[in-house]
C-alpha cells in the first residue's frame, strides 16, 4: 500500500518528493517534503482511492538536526492508516514554519496548538495558535533538547527540591553500588551515580 501512496503523491502534487522505505520492525512511514505538506495531505484526503478522511493525530519529536512533524491519518471507509512525516530544519532565529491543515481537518486545530506548544513549529494560516498547555508567557519549548526549565515563574520555583523525586535517584544508584557494575543497571539518570 505504502509504495501506492507515494505514486499517488508524487503523481498528484509537484515537489512532494514522496519516499517510503520498507522496514522489518515498527511501522511504515511515508515522507514528504514540508513545503507541500497541506497539498499533499489535500490529495489524500480527496482521494476516491484512499480518502484519509480522518486526522488521528499531529505529533513531532526533536533530533539534533531537525524537528520532524508526524501526521497520523486514517481513511474509516477504506479500513486504511498512514503515518505521514516532514522533516523542518531548525533556523538560526525564530521557528519552523509548516502551514497549517486546520481547513482540511478541524482536528488539527488543537493539535497543531500543542505542537507549537511543547516543540516551538509555527503553523503557518493557523486560526488561533497560541500556547494550549503551558501559560502564554512560558519560557522555551519543553520538548526540544535544548529545552531549558525556568527556575521561576510568577515567583514560585517551578522545580522546588522537596518536590523531586529523590528516591527514585538513590535507589538506582543503591543498586549500582550493590552489582558493582553500572552497566548492569538502566535507568533516566545515569549520570548523578558518577
Amino acid at each position: 500500500m505504502h509504495n501506492e501512496i507515494v505514486s499517488f503523491i508524487n503523481k498528484e502534487v509537484s515537489g512532494a518528493n514522496a519516499t517510503t522505505a520498507a522496514v522489518e520492525v515498527g511501522d511504515q512511514t511515508v515522507f514528504v517534503d514540508s513545503t507541500v505538506i497541506k497539498e499533499v495531505c489535500q490529495a489524500l484526503k480527496s482521494s476516491a482511492e484512499f480518502d484519509f478522511n480522518v486526522l488521528q493525530v499531529i505529533t513531532g519529536c526533536d533530533y539534533p538536526d531537525r524537528i520532524e512533524v508526524s501526521y497520523i491519518l486514517a481513511s474509516f471507509n477504506k479500513n486504511l492508516e498512514l503515518i505521514l512525516k516532514t522533516k523542518l530544519s531548525k533556523p538560526e532565529s525564530g521557528l519552523p514554519k509548516i502551514e497549517s491543515v486546520v481547513t482540511i481537518w478541524k482536528a488539527a486545530e488543537f493539535q497543531e496548538r500543542e505542537c507549537y506548544d511543547m516543540l516551538g513549529v509555527d503553523f503557518v494560516n493557523h486560526p488561533d495558535l497560541r500556547r494550549i498547555l503551558c501559560p502564554d508567557d512560558w519560557q522555551g519549548y519543553p520538548l526540544r533538547k535544548d529545552y531549558k526549565v525556568q527556575e521561576k515563574y510568577l515567583n514560585m520555583d517551578v522545580n522546588p527540591e522537596h518536590k523531586m523525586n529523590q528516591g527514585d535517584h538513590f535507589f538506582y544508584k543503591k543498586i549500582i553500588e550493590d552489582i558493582g557494575d553500572e552497566k548492569k543497571v538502566n535507568f533516566s539518570w545515569p549520570s548523578e551515580t558518577k
